[in-house]
This record gives C-alpha cells, sequence and structure tokens, in this order.
C-alpha cells in the first residue's frame, strides 16, 4: 500500500498551490509574534519609587531625599514623585495606572504567568479540537479567540479584567500557532516540511516579535498599543477562502471525496494533470482498519517505550521553555535601552532559525538539538563570572544564550511531529506543547529572582538547558524513517531492548523506505 506523500507525488514539490500554501500560513503568525511577546510592555513596570508610609519616623530632610518633590505650577504647589517617577507618562501603561508597584508588584509577573495559564490550556484543548474536527475550523476559530479577546482588553476597566481577557487571549494564541504549524506539515511536501517548520513558521512569529517594540516605542498608551496589536489579526479573516482542509485528516477521518477534491484543485493550480483516480478502492479497503481507530490522551502511554518518549518529551519542552521564555521576558531588564534589548532578542532568533534548518537537512535530529542546547546553556553559565560593569559583554552571552535555545526550541516541533503517528500527532505536539507553558508560567519567577542575585536566573537556566541536553541524546532518532501511522511503527527509546530484531526491521532501519526530510 503506497502513502500519502506517494500517492501525492504527481503535484511537486515547490509549485504555486505550495508556496501559495507556505505563506499564508506563515503570515497567520505574525499575530503570534505581537500577542505572545506584549506582556513585556503591557505589564511592564516603569521607573518609579514607593511612596514612604506616613507613619515613618523620618526627618523631612530624609523623607524629601526618598521623594524628590517638584513644583508643579506657579502657584507653588509640590507634588511628591513616589508613584511613578519622572521616566514615564500617566498614560504610558498599565502598571502605573492600576498602582501594579510597590506593595502591589506581585501581580505583574502574576499576570504574565496567568496568560501562559491560558496559553497551556489552549495547548490542551487545540490539539484534541483539531485532531476531532479538523485543522481549518480550529485554526480560524482559535484566531478568532485570540483577536477579538485582545480587543475587549482595550475597555478593562481593572487588573481582575485584563487578566481575565489576557488569559483567553493566550488559550487562542497558541492554539492558532500549534494547529498552523500541523496543517503546513500534513498539505505540504516532505522536501518543504522542514522550511516551513523552522524558516516559515518561526521566522515570520519574529517579525511579529520584532515589530513589537517598534509599535510600543511610538505608542506609549497601552490601550491604543493593544489597538494596533489587534488590527492584524483582523486581516487574517480573508485567508478562509484560500487555505485548505489537510487531506491527510481528511482521509484519517475516511472523507476520501473531499480530500481528492483539494488535490485535484492543487493539481489544478500546479497545471500538473491528475491521474482519473487519486485513490485506489483496494488501498482505501486496507487503510479501513486503521482509520476506524478511536484515540486518546492516554494512547500516548500505552507501552513502556510510548510513555517514556511522551515523559521524556514533556521534559525537553518544558525546561527548553522556561529558557526562551525567561531570556525573552527578562530582555527589557538588562542594561540599556528596553526597546532596543527587545528587538535584539527577537532578531537573533532569525539567525537561530536559519541555523536550525540548516541542521535539520542533514544532521541527526537527537544530536543537533542535544548540541544546540549545551551551548545555549553553557554560554548563559559563563555569565556568572563576567564583572557588573562589562554589561556588554553580558548582553552579548545573553543573546548567544537566547540563539542557542531559540534553535532548540524551534527544532522541537518538527522532532516531535517526526515521532508519534498520524493519528495522534497533533494530540501528541498540543500535548507536549502545553507542557512547555508549565515551563513559560514559571519562568517570569526566574525574571523576578534577578531582582535579588542578577547572575542567579542565568544560573538557573543554564543548568537545566544543559541537563535536558543530555536527556535528549536518549530520544530515538526521526532523520531519515519514514513518518509513523500507527503507535506500533514509533521508534524505540536507545536504552531499552525490544527483543531480537528481525531481519526485516533491521534492514527497513538500515534502508528506509522514505527519506521524510531530504533534500
Amino acid at each position: 500500500m503506497r502513502d500519502y506523500d506517494e500517492v501525492t507525488a504527481f503535484l511537486g514539490e515547490w509549485g504555486p498551490y505550495q508556496r501559495l500554501i507556505f505563506f499564508l500560513l506563515s503570515a497567520s503568525i505574525i499575530p503570534n509574534g505581537f500577542n505572545g511577546m506584549s506582556v513585556v510592555f503591557l505589564a511592564g513596570t516603569p521607573e518609579h519609587r514607593c511612596r514612604v508610609p506616613d507613619t515613618a519616623n523620618l526627618s523631612s530632610a530624609w523623607r524629601n531625599h526618598s521623594i524628590p518633590l517638584r513644583l508643579q505650577d506657579s502657584l507653588g504647589t509640590w507634588l511628591g514623585l513616589g508613584l511613578l517617577g519622572s521616566w514615564a507618562h500617566a498614560s504610558c501603561c498599565r502598571p502605573w495606572q492600576w498602582n501594579l508597584v510597590c506593595e502591589e508588584d506581585w501581580k505583574t509577573p502574576l499576570t504574565s504567568s496567568l496568560f501562559f495559564v491560558g496559553v497551556l490550556c489552549g495547548s490542551f484543548v487545540s490539539g484534541q479540537l483539531s485532531d476531532r474536527f479538523g485543522r481549518k475550523s480550529i485554526l480560524f476559530s482559535t484566531m478568532a479567540v485570540q483577536t477579538g479577546f485582545s480587543f475587549f482588553q482595550i475597555f478593562s476597566i481593572n487588573w481582575e479584567m485584563f487578566t481575565v481577557l489576557f488569559v483567553i487571549v493566550g488559550m487562542g494564541q497558541i492554539s492558532n500557532y500549534v494547529v498552523a504549524f500541523i496543517l503546513g506539515t500534513e498539505i505540504l511536501g516532505k522536501s518543504v516540511r522542514i522550511i516551513f517548520s523552522t524558516l516559515g513558521v518561526c521566522i515570520f512569529f519574529a517579525v511579529g516579535y520584532m515589530l513589537l517594540p517598534l509599535f510600543a516605542y511610538f505608542i506609549r498608551d497601552w490601550r491604543m498599543l493593544l489597538l494596533a496589536l489587534t488590527v492584524p489579526g483582523v486581516l487574517c479573516v480573508p485567508l478562509w477562502w484560500f487555505i485548505p482542509e489537510s487531506p491527510r485528516w481528511l482521509i484519517s477521518r475516511r472523507r476520501f471525496r473531499e480530500a481528492e477534491a483539494i488535490i485535484q484543485k492543487a493539481a489544478k493550480m500546479n497545471n500538473v494533470a491528475a491521474p482519473a483516480v487519486i485513490f485506489d478502492p483496494m488501498e482505501l479497503q486496507e487503510l479501513k482498519p486503521l482509520e476506524q481507530q478511536t484515540v486518546f490522551i492516554l494512547d500516548l502511554f500505552r507501552t513502556r517505550n510510548i510513555s517514556t518518549i511522551t515523559i521524556m518529551s514533556v521534559l525537553l519542552w518544558m525546561l527548553t521553555s522556561v529558557g526562551y521564555f525567561a531570556l525573552s521576558l527578562n530582555a527589557p531588564n538588562l542594561h540599556g535601552d528596553a526597546y532596543l534589548n527587545c528587538f535584539l532578542s527577537a532578531l537573533i532568533e532569525v539567525p537561530a532559525y536559519i541555523t536550525a534548518w540548516l541542521l535539520l537537512r542533514t544532521l541527526p535530529r537527537r544530536y543537533i538539538i542535544a548540541g544546540v542546547l549545551f551551548f545555549g546553556g553553557g554560554v548563559l553559565l559563563l555569565i556568572q563570572w563576567v564583572p557588573a560593569d562589562y554589561n556588554f559583554l553580558s548582553i552579548g552571552l545573553v543573546m548567544l544564550g537566547k540563539f542557542g535555545v531559540t534553535s532548540a526550541f524551534s527544532m522541537l516541533y518538527v522532532f516531535t511531529a517526526e515521532l508519534y503517528p498520524t493519528l495522534v500527532r497533533n494530540m501528541a505536539v498540543g500535548i507536549t506543547s502545553m507542557a512547555s507553558r508549565v515551563g513559560s508560567i514559571i519562568a517570569p519567577y526566574f525574571v523576578y529572582l534577578g531582582a535579588y542575585n542578577r547572575v542567579l536566573p542565568y544560573i538557573l537556566m543554564g543548568s537545566l538547558t544543559v541537563l535536558i541536553g543530555i536527556v535528549t541524546l536518549f530520544f530515538p532518532e526521526s532523520f531519515g524513517m519514514t513518518l509513523p501511522e500507527t503507535l506500533e511503527q514509533m521508534q524505540k527509546v536507545k536504552w531499552f531492548r525490544f527483543g531480537r530484531k528481525t531481519r526485516d526491521s533491521m534492514d527497513n532501519e538500515e534502508n528506509p523506505k522514505v527519506l521524510i526530510t531530504s533534500f
């Protein structure tokens, strides 16, 4: 029986149809770059001084030193700057407006963490929903959630309302990202799949991330900033008429006529002749026992091998996420201009994604992921020996650490998608992505530790990154292997012995039938 790639080989790899899908799905990720990191500025803390309590036993000279006074008007009225300081305007940021400083400063990292709680919930739900109801419908539904509730945030009257809406935005944000990735992976051919997963999705996310500090620099009012960040999501609405459903998903649901219609349309767009019968009736009969299977989350833990792969994947995603988001959220706290540092933190992701793509083309997955994790973690551990006044050297090392962690993070989607079979692939990516959000929930408190010791966050992030790099070496290798269709076809964890291999299985491993990542 031929697999899907063999059946659709007549379409070619990089025709007008594939280029259109590549660009549109990648462009739909730009709003994720806005919303995913907008918390850096929406929950940023401006320079301020905390008001000294009236009951404090201080002389007037010491009180005036703690709360500088300046002349407010010609009538001789004096104003204390204890709540704001001279850096920011009253309308610039939400922390000042709702007094999220001094005694209330605990709410700022909590806001970031709760956003990522929403992301976690979205990761959990999106995989199951898109496996059940289809990639396209869930993709646009979650786009609507992300854009609509970002707009509703503009009308927040207090911190509680803002945060609840922010949780819902987080749910839509990650769901859109995961489903767009899976949809592109299943539609595009094997040679374009890696480019889409790294240079496509990830670089367009970085473009949105880079535009965020630019918007924030010119739009200091947080409500107007939110409004500006909502517009790109609205512009994605017309994409509904151009992005198709995944033929792989339709086949898994035995909706063969719809899948064949999409492939016929793709052939017409690519100006190639399609076979009169794309899916042979006899092949459909062979597919029937497979596609009637119903899968659940517990299937990811069915056997010792599958459960071990899933647990290691959860740890890999979670600890890599800690490093990525902690470094991203901490960018405005680095020495120098906050907007420039945030831009540099986004810019360094572009060469990281290009490097990941180049490595994924020809090298085994587990070795390259472990390698960049060792590099990123090792660089972060070096920061503790940099003198405090060598600010530019510290910033350079932070950016190199971000480079390594980002490269690894971008490879995880490809690696996980290659490890799991079609029936549970989206669920597996959703669950492991959900696990990474546990790391993102913790990440703001890694940043918060910097208030007590400036190098402590980097020591912790570096140590965890190196640790998970070691764990990565025990994964099965997916490079050059056929995409599995059933759970039984998944590769074996390296340290397990599952009995003597047969001659056929050894031949299959040495000479895989389809090299899904070759160029």
